[in-house]
């Protein structure tokens, strides 16, 4: 029995299917799916539209334009995003990363499901009603075993969708605390979702607000793993920021992702903070990149804060940069990396246009400013070796390298005319700034400049031995130690 419809009507339907859902996830998810519903969503939804696209064209040829129609459409809605997950491929080691963990990760849930359906979708045309007669004459005989492998490689596939669908699914959790308080959560920024660590044994002890690094990078795992001490007396409340993993769909247009905006966000998680745990002032506590957020944060609004604690404090990213430039040519023209030096040599010193530019310095970092890690709770591997932990999911896992890709690449170069020596002369709370003995001499000179001149009512620099940029993680021990003494000399009389 011949279609009711005609071919080229059903060839157009096939091919609206994936190009309307790949506008509405170009849309959606551009970024790729951040949460298990969204990557399910996605799987399900794109298998169907996959078997639609197939079953209407009645070839196998829609196994390959299915996904392609897709990609185009999604490609064409993201244009005017930023980030090496969305922009074009890059030869680089970081390049390959952001390739794979961005638009490879977004295909395992979309564009792999999209094929597989389209396979199942053309063999139920083709079994139901026969072959098409523009297709032209078929073979007398067909080999078997090419179909036999054709059933199988796509049977194999779709048990791949399957097993991906399951990993991605499973929730995240953090263990319970008898009688305290231990939870995953977010908090709503306008239209913005924020996610968020709480921690703490008693529900009543002061808040700790910690803001991590880079931006879109998350340090869930490393305060589960390296600061646990600190939950016996604070309720600590770990920030994932925008475009991190747990804050994945809050990664905003490029135009919107500034100091600001991250200064915003902070400010409304310490709001909710002060309503739910009925407290008027929390402690602030920034690491790196977040500390930028941090002392802004406090300058704005310090009758909200007892106390600052700045971890591997930023204070002029241009002058630390370069600075890290220099010794960085340096170091390769020591130790004979001739091609490293030749090649920094002829990019100039920074700021950069975008991440890639920076690839050099972070790529070598390690390298140029290695140290003994003996004694250490973290070693040579950082972040990395901080993502075992119940508290995130497979995605957030990978998301915590490609969140932070896009966030340095957005939000980094924004931040080049801020220099704390000239636009944070004083703060009204009490400050602690802490460093690694190993920190990089220029961000060490930096922060040295900018603590000298700096009012508050009560200041300390701490250096911890033995430690570097991640001195927090590195000597755990000796850092909660100084929070408690951070809480001792800033309680409230009869508290």
């Amino acid at each position: 029995m011949q279609p009711s419809i005609p071919r080229p009507a059903q060839l157009a339907l096939a091919a609206l299917a994936p190009l309307g859902w790949g506008l509405l996830v170009g849309w959606w998810t551009p970024r790729g799916p951040g949460t298990g519903g969204e990557a399910v969503t996605s799987i399900v939804v794109s298998l169907a539209v996959g078997l639609y696209a197939g079953w209407a064209a009645r070839s196998r040829w829609a196994m390959l334009a299915a996904p392609l129609l897709f990609a185009l459409a999604v490609e064409l809605v993201r244009m005017p995003l930023r980030g090496p997950t969305v922009d074009a491929p890059h030869a680089s080691a970081f390049g390959v990363a952001a390739l794979l963990f961005g638009r490879g990760l977004h295909g395992l849930f979309t564009l792999l499901p999209l094929l597989v359906g389209a396979a199942y979708g053309a063999g139920l045309a083709r079994r139901s009603r026969g072959p098409v007669p523009s297709d032209g004459p078929r073979p007398a005989a067909r080999r078997p075993v090419w179909t036999w492998l054709g059933r199988v490689a796509v049977g194999l596939l779709a048990a791949l969708v399957l097993l991906v669908g399951v990993a991605a699914a499973q929730p995240a959790r953090t263990p319970p605390i008898a009688g305290g308080v231990a939870e995953l959560t977010s908090v709503r920024n306008g239209d913005r979702e924020l996610g968020l660590m709480l921690r703490g044994q008693r529900r009543d002890a002061p808040v700790l607000l910690f803001v991590p690094g880079a931006p879109g990078s998350s340090e869930i795992g490393s305060v589960r793993r390296h600061l646990a001490g600190l939950e016996q007396r604070f309720v600590v409340a770990t920030l994932d920021r925008r475009g991190a993993s747990k804050s994945w769909a809050a990664f905003p247009p490029s135009s919107t992702f500034t100091l600001d905006s991250e200064v915003d966000d902070a400010l409304a998680v310490v709001d909710y903070l002060r309503k739910r745990f009925r407290q008027d002032k929390i402690y602030l506590m920034g690491h790196s990149g977040g500390s930028l957020v941090g002392v802004t944060a406090v300058q704005r609004r310090p009758e909200l804060f007892r106390a600052y604690v700045g971890v591997g404090q930023a204070v002029d990213l241009r002058e630390a940069d370069r600075s890290q430039y220099a010794d960085t040519i340096a170091w390769a023209q020591r130790t004979g990396r001739v091609d490293l030096a030749r090649e920094l040599t002829a990019r100039g010193e920074p700021p950069y246009r975008d991440m890639y530019g920076y690839e050099p310095l972070l790529g070598n970092e390690t390298g140029a400013f290695d140290f003994d890690r003996t004694g250490n709770s973290e070693g040579r591997g950082g972040q990395g070796q901080n993502l075992n932990v119940p508290e995130y999911t497979l995605l957030e896992k990978v998301h915590v390298l490609s969140g932070t890709f896009d966030g340095i690449d957005v939000l980094y170069p924004t931040e080049q005319g801020v220099d704390l020596r000239r636009q944070v002369p004083s703060l009204d709370v009490p400050v602690w700034l802490v460093d690694g003995e190993h920190e990089l001499p220029g961000r060490l000179a930096l922060l040295e400049q900018w603590y000298v001149q700096l009012r508050a009512p009560r200041k300390e620099r701490v250096v911890l031995a033995g430690a570097g940029h991640r001195s927090l993680y590195q000597r755990p021990d000796e850092f909660v130690a100084l929070l408690d003494r951070v809480l001792t000399e800033t309680a409230v009389p009869g508290t």
